[in-house]
């Protein structure tokens, strides 16, 4: 039962990203350069996401009625290094490529080389960077 809610939802998102431009790489740099042809229809796409999930929490309080467990507790809000660093990286990617990882992989069924090569990227930067966070955490423990 859990795989196929999880296909089904993973469908019903995929399907969403594309319906909703997510995966055009021109729609979702146009929505970021805020100071030249700015496009603002993807902040609806995101408000769109945003309102249901918080009516969700509230429904659920945490719990996911269909599989039995739970959700996990909200993060912490702290801003260190790893997130202030994270960020830049992924706001980089996300403007320099136009995608990130769900339209990325959303993708592959249509945007040929490209998208397999920025996946294969992706895929390498997340094995990466444990091994990069622990050079930097040793280097800062050493001074």
């Amino acid at each position: 039962m859990k795989l196929l809610v999880a296909l089904i939802a993973g469908g019903l998102f995929g399907s969403g990203l594309f319906i909703s431009g997510m995966t055009d790489t021109a729609k979702v740099q146009g929505w970021l350069d805020v100071f030249g042809a700015w496009d603002p229809t993807l902040a609806f796409v995101m408000g769109g996401a945003i309102l249901p999930m918080m009516v969700a929490w509230r429904l659920t309080r945490g719990s996911r009625p269909l599989t039995g467990g739970t959700f996990p507790p909200p993060p912490v809000a702290e801003v260190d290094r790893n997130l202030a660093i994270g960020s830049v990286l992924f706001g980089l990617g996300w403007g320099l490529a136009g995608l990130c990882p769900g339209p990325a992989i959303a993708s592959l069924s249509y945007n040929g080389t490209a998208g397999v090569v920025f996946v294969v990227a992706m895929l390498g930067g997340m094995a990466l960077a444990p091994m990069l966070r622990a050079r930097l955490d040793s280097m800062g423990a050493a001074e």
